[in-house]
């Protein structure tokens, strides 16, 4: 049930309805059947599969906590053995569903020089929706109970954690401490909270719609044909797809915010300006804030964070973002795209003990005048561009193949007779003033939409002004949306 569709149009409004309707001690159970039929609408029986895992991270939960309280000589060892098993249980599962076929391929790729035949699965593996997502909050569930933190009492509310329908399949990745509080306070719906919720899910569906879905088309042809194009034309369909992705995943969490604020839940900004960022460090504070802080929280700090030499600093970078890179999908490059952000991080650092030194002290100077935070914005937005190359490109050929172009100086048209094949809807020669046109537009829109997000201006809006908003946006929607909409980007994740 996609949140652009018209089936979950007619849920969500009969779910809301449904949830104020009842009485405050049952809403929990309102929401939580309204979750597993949402997760259930694409493939019924992998309900058993988040519902295994429920059962199974509540009552090691109670297991952790036992251990803690009760001080004895085993007990650090006994918690140690339930957050292991915890561990274990969730990542065996991620592996499994996720990355089974990957591994499958890497150990036939190790063989065939061997002159061994190529090793195949006797079975299918299909990839539940947001399994990597549900399981990273179960891992977070567990640890913190690990560290002291109270488990949840409740089976309905912790079953409700791991399954709420509006973050279910592509996140943001909850926290149990800001989540569980919410709901079980007894909570009000007023005219404001509906207004800035029906505009969030309004905007949400701009992003995507509007937007994402129609650059989507001219990404498509691009990166599908990368060997038809110039280094020019790359570079074009590198920017498109850097605002695709964000229109298109920002989108998804606005129409998600928007969604829980209708039954009572604050879910937290996920995006925060992130091609406004003036460093890489900057922009994963500002690029999907609850994977980047997870990363952070659960891996990158375990392992040592930055309280350790120079050189394990390092290491510890580069296996947190390839990880995570890993993470975002079952591919060597998705894998070489975190190796990426992580090597440039390490550059960022070793860049900022560099400004420290007194020899050097006119560079921090330029760094951060008005001319110097342009440049390093500027600089770090193209940055993320050639890492999204590595994330968009089907295969690593094709990527550096698409790199190596993007760096040398190749003819600013292309003139094979292929691209009407490729882009058959668009006058070819007119790509480059309607892109460079629609680039500022593009880069406008990431800037206003990403302030509203963060502003209360829908709460002290006229409400006639609130009106027209909604349905110029409804109205958008509707005329300009293309046939076929493309499902969120991170859904596959």
């Amino acid at each position: 049930m996609l949140f652009n569709s018209l089936k979950y149009a007619l849920f969500l409004p009969i779910v809301f309805a449904l949830f104020w309707a009842t009485p405050q001690k049952y809403r929990v159970w309102i929401l939580l059947v309204a979750s597993y039929v949402f997760y259930m609408s694409w493939r019924p029986g992998f309900i058993l599969l988040i519902l295994g895992l429920t059962l199974a991270n509540y009552f090691i939960g109670f297991a952790i906590h036992k251990a803690h309280v009760a001080n004895a000589p085993t007990a650090i060892r006994q918690k140690k053995a339930w957050l292991t098993l915890s561990v274990v249980i969730n990542l065996a599962t991620l592996v499994f569903f996720k990355y089974a076929y990957f591994f499958n391929d890497c150990v036939s790729a190790l063989i065939k020089p061997l002159g061994l035949p190529a090793t195949h699965l006797p079975f299918d593996i299909i990839l539940p929706l947001g399994i990597s997502f549900f399981v990273f909050e179960f891992i977070h569930y567990t640890t913190d109970v690990y560290r002291g933190s109270e488990p949840i009492k409740s089976f309905p509310a912790f079953a409700l954690f791991a399954s709420f329908f509006p973050t279910q399949i592509a996140g943001p990745i909850k926290r149990f401490q800001d989540f569980i509080p919410q709901f079980l306070a007894e909570s009000k719906l007023t005219v404001a909270i509906f207004d800035s919720a029906i505009s969030l899910i309004l905007l949400g569906l701009f992003k995507k719609v509007l937007i994402a879905d129609n650059l989507s088309f001219f990404v498509q042809g691009g990166f599908g044909n990368a060997g038809l194009f110039s280094g020019t034309d790359l570079w074009i369909f590198t920017y498109a797809f850097a605002f695709q992705i964000y229109f298109d995943f920002s989108g998804y969490t606005d129409i998600a915010r928007g969604s829980a604020m209708l039954f009572g839940y604050k879910v937290p900004i996920n995006f925060n300006l992130p091609y406004l960022a003036r460093n890489i460090s900057e922009f994963w504070r500002r690029w999907h804030i609850s994977l980047s802080t997870w990363l952070r929280d659960y891996l990158f700090i375990p392992l040592g964070g930055s309280r350790c030499s120079r050189w394990r600093v390092h290491f510890n970078l580069l296996v947190t973002m390839t990880l995570g890179g890993l993470w975002h999908g079952a591919a060597v490059h998705y894998l070489l795209w975190g190796l990426y952000h992580g090597a440039i991080l390490i550059v960022h650092r070793e860049f900022q003990e560099l400004q420290k030194l007194a020899s050097f002290a006119w560079l921090q100077k330029a760094v951060t005048s008005k001319a110097g935070t342009f440049a390093s914005a500027l600089l770090t937005f193209h940055a993320v561009c050639i890492g999204w190359v590595f994330f968009r490109a089907e295969t690593n050929a094709v990527a550096f193949q698409m790199i190596r172009k993007m760096f040398t100086f190749a003819p600013v048209f292309c003139e094979s007779k292929m691209v009407s094949a490729v882009l058959p809807t668009i006058n070819y020669p007119l790509i480059y003033p309607s892109m460079f046109l629609l680039l500022p537009i593009l880069a406008a829109a990431h800037l206003i939409m990403g302030w509203l997000n963060r502003t209360s201006l829908v709460a002290r809006t006229p409400k006639i002004a609130k009106a027209v908003w909604c349905c110029t946006m409804i109205f958008l929607v509707m005329v300009f949306s293309p046939d076929k909409s493309p499902r969120f980007i991170y859904f596959q994740f």
